[in-house]
Protein backbone atom coordinates (compact mmCIF):
# COMPACT_ATOMS: atom_id res chain seq x y z
CA UNK A 1 0.00 0.00 0.00
CA UNK A 2 1.21 3.45 -0.71
CA UNK A 3 -0.98 5.09 1.13
CA UNK A 4 0.81 7.41 4.15
CA UNK A 5 0.17 6.65 7.57
CA UNK A 6 -1.17 10.06 8.63
CA UNK A 7 -3.93 9.37 6.14
CA UNK A 8 -4.41 5.82 7.38
CA UNK A 9 -4.65 6.66 10.90
CA UNK A 10 -7.23 9.40 10.09
CA UNK A 11 -9.55 7.18 8.38
CA UNK A 12 -8.90 4.42 10.80
CA UNK A 13 -10.29 6.81 13.52
CA UNK A 14 -13.27 8.34 11.21
CA UNK A 15 -14.39 4.47 10.55
CA UNK A 16 -14.46 3.67 14.43
CA UNK A 17 -15.96 6.89 15.12
CA UNK A 18 -18.97 5.67 12.90
CA UNK A 19 -19.32 2.11 14.18
CA UNK A 20 -19.07 3.60 17.68
CA UNK A 21 -22.33 5.27 16.69
CA UNK A 22 -23.90 2.59 15.50
CA UNK A 23 -23.89 4.10 11.56
CA UNK A 24 -24.57 1.86 8.83
CA UNK A 25 -24.61 3.91 6.15
CA UNK A 26 -21.26 6.73 6.12
CA UNK A 27 -19.41 7.71 3.69
CA UNK A 28 -15.54 6.84 3.12
CA UNK A 29 -14.61 9.36 -0.02
CA UNK A 30 -16.98 12.68 -1.33
CA UNK A 31 -16.95 12.60 -5.34
CA UNK A 32 -17.29 16.36 -5.44
CA UNK A 33 -17.65 17.11 -9.20
CA UNK A 34 -17.35 21.12 -10.01
CA UNK A 35 -17.80 20.79 -13.77
CA UNK A 36 -18.04 18.01 -16.99
CA UNK A 37 -16.27 20.58 -19.20
CA UNK A 38 -12.91 18.52 -20.21
CA UNK A 39 -9.90 19.56 -22.37
CA UNK A 40 -9.68 16.17 -23.71
CA UNK A 41 -12.12 13.40 -25.05
CA UNK A 42 -11.66 10.01 -24.10
CA UNK A 43 -12.83 7.22 -25.61
CA UNK A 44 -14.22 5.55 -22.64
CA UNK A 45 -15.70 8.76 -20.46
CA UNK A 46 -19.32 9.24 -20.46
CA UNK A 47 -18.65 12.50 -18.59
CA UNK A 48 -18.67 15.13 -21.14
CA UNK A 49 -21.39 13.93 -23.15
CA UNK A 50 -24.07 16.99 -22.24
CA UNK A 51 -24.84 20.57 -24.32
CA UNK A 52 -22.62 23.60 -24.12
CA UNK A 53 -25.00 25.13 -21.83
CA UNK A 54 -23.91 22.23 -18.77
CA UNK A 55 -21.14 22.06 -20.12
CA UNK A 56 -20.44 25.81 -18.87
CA UNK A 57 -21.73 24.97 -15.29
CA UNK A 58 -19.57 25.34 -12.21
CA UNK A 59 -20.14 24.74 -8.57
CA UNK A 60 -19.10 27.38 -6.44
CA UNK A 61 -16.28 27.94 -3.52
CA UNK A 62 -19.34 28.01 -1.42
CA UNK A 63 -20.97 25.33 -3.07
CA UNK A 64 -18.21 23.22 -2.38
CA UNK A 65 -17.35 23.58 0.62
CA UNK A 66 -20.83 23.19 1.67
CA UNK A 67 -21.13 19.62 0.24
CA UNK A 68 -17.78 18.56 2.05
CA UNK A 69 -19.20 20.20 5.49
CA UNK A 70 -22.74 18.26 4.97
CA UNK A 71 -21.42 14.83 3.60
CA UNK A 72 -18.20 14.86 6.44
CA UNK A 73 -16.35 12.15 4.44
CA UNK A 74 -12.47 12.49 5.53
CA UNK A 75 -11.46 12.18 1.99
CA UNK A 76 -12.76 14.24 -1.03
CA UNK A 77 -12.19 13.17 -4.75
CA UNK A 78 -12.47 16.19 -7.32
CA UNK A 79 -13.00 14.19 -10.83
CA UNK A 80 -14.69 15.92 -13.62
CA UNK A 81 -14.20 17.15 -16.38
CA UNK A 82 -11.55 18.79 -15.89
CA UNK A 83 -10.85 19.96 -12.31
CA UNK A 84 -8.06 22.98 -13.22
CA UNK A 85 -10.29 24.41 -15.73
CA UNK A 86 -12.36 25.47 -12.82
CA UNK A 87 -10.93 29.10 -12.11
CA UNK A 88 -11.65 29.05 -8.33
CA UNK A 89 -10.07 25.40 -8.03
CA UNK A 90 -7.14 26.80 -5.63
CA UNK A 91 -9.77 28.59 -3.45
CA UNK A 92 -12.09 25.34 -3.10
CA UNK A 93 -8.41 22.92 -2.04
CA UNK A 94 -7.97 26.06 -0.15
CA UNK A 95 -10.71 25.54 2.15
CA UNK A 96 -10.68 21.80 1.86
CA UNK A 97 -7.18 21.12 3.62
CA UNK A 98 -8.36 23.93 5.77
CA UNK A 99 -10.64 21.73 7.51
CA UNK A 100 -8.12 18.63 7.42
CA UNK A 101 -9.67 16.40 4.60
CA UNK A 102 -7.18 14.55 2.37
CA UNK A 103 -7.98 16.13 -1.19
CA UNK A 104 -7.25 14.05 -4.45
CA UNK A 105 -7.45 16.80 -7.45
CA UNK A 106 -7.67 14.34 -10.28
CA UNK A 107 -6.17 15.92 -13.69
CA UNK A 108 -5.18 15.20 -17.09
CA UNK A 109 -2.33 17.24 -16.11
CA UNK A 110 -2.39 19.09 -19.12
CA UNK A 111 -2.78 22.19 -17.22
CA UNK A 112 -1.05 21.13 -14.47
CA UNK A 113 2.13 23.08 -14.44
CA UNK A 114 0.93 26.26 -15.99
CA UNK A 115 -1.65 25.99 -12.67
CA UNK A 116 0.95 24.54 -9.93
CA UNK A 117 1.75 27.86 -8.62
CA UNK A 118 -1.58 28.11 -7.39
CA UNK A 119 -1.13 25.36 -4.77
CA UNK A 120 0.80 24.76 -1.78
CA UNK A 121 2.55 21.30 -1.15
CA UNK A 122 0.48 19.80 1.91
CA UNK A 123 -0.33 16.58 3.35
CA UNK A 124 -3.80 17.12 2.70
CA UNK A 125 -3.25 17.45 -0.90
CA UNK A 126 -2.79 15.39 -3.51
CA UNK A 127 -2.56 15.67 -7.14
CA UNK A 128 -3.91 12.78 -8.92
CA UNK A 129 -2.79 12.11 -12.61
CA UNK A 130 -4.68 10.60 -15.21
CA UNK A 131 -2.37 8.19 -16.76
CA UNK A 132 -4.39 5.19 -18.36
CA UNK A 133 -0.83 3.20 -19.33
CA UNK A 134 2.80 3.73 -20.87
CA UNK A 135 2.67 6.49 -24.18
CA UNK A 136 0.89 4.53 -26.77
CA UNK A 137 -1.53 2.92 -24.43
CA UNK A 138 -2.43 6.12 -22.69
CA UNK A 139 -2.80 8.66 -25.79
CA UNK A 140 -4.82 6.09 -27.69
CA UNK A 141 -6.85 6.11 -24.33
CA UNK A 142 -7.39 9.65 -24.76
CA UNK A 143 -7.60 10.05 -28.27
CA UNK A 144 -4.90 12.53 -28.57
CA UNK A 145 -0.96 12.23 -29.39
CA UNK A 146 1.59 14.17 -26.94
CA UNK A 147 -0.52 13.49 -23.77
CA UNK A 148 1.02 10.80 -22.00
CA UNK A 149 4.79 12.87 -22.12
CA UNK A 150 3.18 16.47 -20.93
CA UNK A 151 1.92 14.41 -18.14
CA UNK A 152 4.92 12.94 -16.90
CA UNK A 153 6.74 16.00 -17.37
CA UNK A 154 4.16 17.88 -15.09
CA UNK A 155 4.67 14.79 -12.61
CA UNK A 156 7.94 15.36 -12.64
CA UNK A 157 7.79 19.07 -11.69
CA UNK A 158 5.37 18.70 -9.11
CA UNK A 159 7.09 16.12 -6.93
CA UNK A 160 9.90 18.33 -7.72
CA UNK A 161 7.97 20.85 -5.42
CA UNK A 162 7.13 18.91 -2.95
CA UNK A 163 3.41 17.87 -3.71
CA UNK A 164 2.39 14.38 -3.44
CA UNK A 165 1.21 12.67 -6.56
CA UNK A 166 -0.95 9.64 -7.61
CA UNK A 167 -1.69 8.28 -10.70
CA UNK A 168 -5.27 6.90 -11.58
CA UNK A 169 -5.30 4.16 -13.82
CA UNK A 170 -8.33 3.13 -15.21
CA UNK A 171 -7.84 -0.25 -17.47
CA UNK A 172 -9.72 -1.20 -20.80
CA UNK A 173 -10.04 -3.83 -23.37
CA UNK A 174 -7.15 -5.69 -24.72
CA UNK A 175 -4.52 -4.69 -21.89
CA UNK A 176 -1.54 -7.33 -21.28
CA UNK A 177 -0.85 -8.28 -17.48
CA UNK A 178 2.86 -7.97 -19.03
CA UNK A 179 1.72 -4.08 -19.96
CA UNK A 180 0.05 -3.30 -17.03
CA UNK A 181 3.13 -4.64 -14.68
CA UNK A 182 5.39 -2.57 -17.13
CA UNK A 183 3.53 0.59 -16.87
CA UNK A 184 3.78 -0.06 -12.71
CA UNK A 185 7.63 -0.28 -12.92
CA UNK A 186 7.39 2.68 -14.47
CA UNK A 187 5.43 4.24 -11.99
CA UNK A 188 7.90 3.18 -9.07
CA UNK A 189 10.54 4.43 -11.36
CA UNK A 190 8.89 7.83 -11.61
CA UNK A 191 8.48 8.42 -7.61
CA UNK A 192 4.88 8.64 -7.36
CA UNK A 193 2.91 7.90 -3.89
CA UNK A 194 1.07 5.36 -5.38
CA UNK A 195 -1.12 4.01 -8.15
CA UNK A 196 -5.15 4.07 -7.92
CA UNK A 197 -6.05 1.32 -10.73
CA UNK A 198 -9.34 0.13 -11.81
CA UNK A 199 -10.99 -2.03 -14.46
CA UNK A 200 -13.28 0.90 -16.38
CA UNK A 201 -17.27 1.36 -15.87
CA UNK A 202 -19.06 0.78 -19.16
CA UNK A 203 -20.60 4.17 -19.37
CA UNK A 204 -24.11 3.91 -21.74
CA UNK A 205 -23.30 7.12 -22.90
CA UNK A 206 -19.61 6.87 -23.46
CA UNK A 207 -18.38 7.70 -27.52
CA UNK A 208 -17.31 4.03 -27.70
CA UNK A 209 -18.69 0.93 -26.34
CA UNK A 210 -15.90 -1.81 -27.60
CA UNK A 211 -13.28 -0.81 -25.02
CA UNK A 212 -14.63 -2.19 -21.25
CA UNK A 213 -13.56 -5.28 -19.99
CA UNK A 214 -16.46 -7.98 -18.71
CA UNK A 215 -15.64 -9.15 -15.32
CA UNK A 216 -14.50 -12.76 -15.72
CA UNK A 217 -11.92 -10.61 -18.20
CA UNK A 218 -11.05 -8.54 -15.20
CA UNK A 219 -10.30 -10.99 -12.62
CA UNK A 220 -8.30 -13.38 -15.32
CA UNK A 221 -5.98 -10.07 -16.14
CA UNK A 222 -6.18 -8.96 -12.43
CA UNK A 223 -4.45 -12.78 -11.16
CA UNK A 224 -1.75 -12.98 -14.39
CA UNK A 225 -0.74 -9.46 -12.63
CA UNK A 226 -0.54 -10.45 -9.72
CA UNK A 227 1.31 -13.28 -10.22
CA UNK A 228 4.21 -11.37 -12.44
CA UNK A 229 4.44 -9.63 -9.12
CA UNK A 230 5.37 -12.11 -7.27
CA UNK A 231 7.62 -13.39 -10.07
CA UNK A 232 9.51 -10.57 -9.70
CA UNK A 233 9.06 -9.55 -6.39
CA UNK A 234 8.02 -6.04 -7.75
CA UNK A 235 7.24 -3.40 -4.94
CA UNK A 236 4.15 -2.03 -6.33
CA UNK A 237 2.41 0.67 -4.59
CA UNK A 238 -0.89 0.67 -4.69
CA UNK A 239 -3.26 3.20 -3.74
CA UNK A 240 -5.83 0.38 -2.40
CA UNK A 241 -7.36 -2.38 0.61
CA UNK A 242 -5.71 -5.61 0.39
CA UNK A 243 -9.14 -7.12 0.26
CA UNK A 244 -9.79 -4.74 -2.81
CA UNK A 245 -6.90 -5.81 -4.78
CA UNK A 246 -8.32 -9.78 -3.84
CA UNK A 247 -11.71 -9.08 -5.31
CA UNK A 248 -10.17 -7.89 -8.49
CA UNK A 249 -8.76 -11.15 -8.79
CA UNK A 250 -11.64 -13.27 -8.09
CA UNK A 251 -10.91 -14.41 -4.47
CA UNK A 252 -14.42 -12.37 -2.74
CA UNK A 253 -17.47 -12.23 -3.72
CA UNK A 254 -18.70 -8.41 -2.84
CA UNK A 255 -21.77 -6.55 -3.18
CA UNK A 256 -20.87 -2.45 -4.14
CA UNK A 257 -21.15 0.23 -1.28
CA UNK A 258 -22.62 3.11 -3.58
CA UNK A 259 -22.77 5.52 -0.55
CA UNK A 260 -19.77 5.02 0.36
CA UNK A 261 -18.40 7.56 -2.57
CA UNK A 262 -21.45 9.94 -2.89
CA UNK A 263 -21.14 12.16 -6.00
CA UNK A 264 -22.19 15.89 -5.86
CA UNK A 265 -22.11 17.81 -8.78
CA UNK A 266 -23.38 20.34 -10.80
CA UNK A 267 -27.35 19.10 -10.93
CA UNK A 268 -26.90 17.90 -7.18
CA UNK A 269 -26.62 14.69 -5.11
CA UNK A 270 -26.27 12.08 -7.87
CA UNK A 271 -28.46 8.53 -7.40
CA UNK A 272 -26.79 6.43 -6.65
CA UNK A 273 -23.17 6.96 -7.29
CA UNK A 274 -20.54 8.37 -9.33
CA UNK A 275 -21.47 6.72 -12.57
CA UNK A 276 -25.22 6.28 -13.26
CA UNK A 277 -26.38 9.70 -13.99
CA UNK A 278 -29.68 8.84 -15.08
CA UNK A 279 -31.73 7.88 -11.63
CA UNK A 280 -31.96 11.52 -10.52
CA UNK A 281 -30.73 13.86 -7.66
CA UNK A 282 -31.66 14.82 -4.64
CA UNK A 283 -30.99 18.45 -3.19
CA UNK A 284 -28.87 17.77 -0.12
CA UNK A 285 -27.10 15.02 1.15
CA UNK A 286 -29.37 13.86 3.52
CA UNK A 287 -31.56 13.47 1.18
CA UNK A 288 -29.52 11.50 -0.71
CA UNK A 289 -29.13 9.11 1.99
CA UNK A 290 -32.67 8.51 3.23
CA UNK A 291 -34.40 9.15 -0.17
CA UNK A 292 -32.60 6.21 -2.81
CA UNK A 293 -33.33 2.90 -3.08
CA UNK A 294 -29.94 1.20 -2.11
CA UNK A 295 -31.26 -2.39 -2.57
CA UNK A 296 -32.24 -1.69 -6.53
CA UNK A 297 -28.25 -1.61 -7.34
CA UNK A 298 -25.28 -4.17 -7.61
CA UNK A 299 -24.25 -6.34 -10.25
CA UNK A 300 -26.63 -9.05 -8.86
CA UNK A 301 -29.22 -6.78 -8.43
CA UNK A 302 -29.19 -4.28 -11.96
CA UNK A 303 -27.98 -5.04 -15.08
CA UNK A 304 -26.62 -1.30 -15.85
CA UNK A 305 -24.37 -2.67 -12.74
CA UNK A 306 -23.52 -5.67 -14.17
CA UNK A 307 -19.73 -5.52 -15.38
CA UNK A 308 -19.22 -2.66 -12.48
CA UNK A 309 -15.87 -3.56 -10.36
CA UNK A 310 -14.90 -0.17 -9.44
CA UNK A 311 -12.88 1.05 -7.00
CA UNK A 312 -15.43 3.87 -5.82
CA UNK A 313 -18.23 0.93 -5.18
CA UNK A 314 -16.34 -1.87 -4.03
CA UNK A 315 -13.34 -0.53 -1.92
CA UNK A 316 -15.80 0.97 0.87
CA UNK A 317 -17.22 -2.36 0.74
CA UNK A 318 -13.61 -3.95 1.22
CA UNK A 319 -12.69 -1.50 4.48
CA UNK A 320 -15.65 -2.82 5.72
CA UNK A 321 -15.01 -6.20 5.46
CA UNK A 322 -11.24 -5.76 6.28
CA UNK A 323 -12.33 -3.57 9.47
CA UNK A 324 -14.04 -6.92 10.66
CA UNK A 325 -11.49 -9.39 9.18
CA UNK A 326 -8.19 -7.52 10.38
CA UNK A 327 -5.89 -10.56 10.52
CA UNK A 328 -6.89 -11.44 7.03
CA UNK A 329 -6.60 -8.12 5.53
CA UNK A 330 -3.46 -7.50 6.77
CA UNK A 331 -2.25 -11.65 5.69
CA UNK A 332 -3.33 -10.57 2.29
CA UNK A 333 -1.43 -7.42 2.75
CA UNK A 334 1.51 -9.20 3.44
CA UNK A 335 1.31 -12.60 0.55
CA UNK A 336 -0.50 -10.64 -1.98
CA UNK A 337 -4.15 -11.85 -3.16
CA UNK A 338 -4.10 -15.65 -4.11
CA UNK A 339 -3.61 -16.68 -8.11
CA UNK A 340 -4.38 -19.72 -8.48
CA UNK A 341 -7.16 -22.20 -7.75
CA UNK A 342 -11.09 -21.75 -7.65
CA UNK A 343 -12.65 -18.09 -8.03
CA UNK A 344 -16.08 -17.05 -6.01
CA UNK A 345 -18.80 -17.19 -8.68
CA UNK A 346 -19.37 -14.11 -10.79
CA UNK A 347 -22.37 -12.00 -9.36
CA UNK A 348 -23.73 -11.24 -12.62
CA UNK A 349 -23.84 -14.91 -13.40
CA UNK A 350 -25.39 -15.79 -10.19
CA UNK A 351 -28.15 -13.15 -11.43
CA UNK A 352 -28.99 -14.49 -14.89
CA UNK A 353 -28.80 -17.94 -13.66
CA UNK A 354 -31.42 -17.18 -10.66
CA UNK A 355 -33.28 -15.07 -13.79
CA UNK A 356 -33.03 -18.22 -15.26
CA UNK A 357 -34.61 -20.23 -12.60
CA UNK A 358 -37.20 -18.25 -12.47
CA UNK A 359 -37.87 -18.42 -15.54
CA UNK A 360 -38.71 -21.91 -15.90
CA UNK A 361 -40.57 -21.92 -12.42
CA UNK A 362 -43.08 -19.86 -14.37
CA UNK A 363 -42.85 -21.90 -17.31
CA UNK A 364 -43.55 -25.11 -14.74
Amino acid sequence: MGIPLKQQAAVARYLVTQKLKGVKRYPLVLMLEPLFQCNLACAGCGKIDHPDEILKRRLSVEECLEAVDECGAPIVSIPGGEPLLHKEMPQIVEGIVARKKFVYLCTNALLLKKRMKDYTPSPYLTFSVHLDGLKERHDASVCQEGVFERAVDAIQEALARGFRVTVNCTLFQGESAEEIAEFLDFCNDLGIEAVTISPGFQYEKAPRQDVFIRNSETKELFRRLFRIGKEKKAKWRLNHSSFYLDFLAGNRAYSCTPWGNPTRNVFGWQKPCYFLADEGYAKTFKELMETTPWDKYGTSRNPKCANCMAHCGYEPTAVEDAMAHPLQAAWVALMGPRTEGPMVPDPEMARKAKEADSLAEAVE
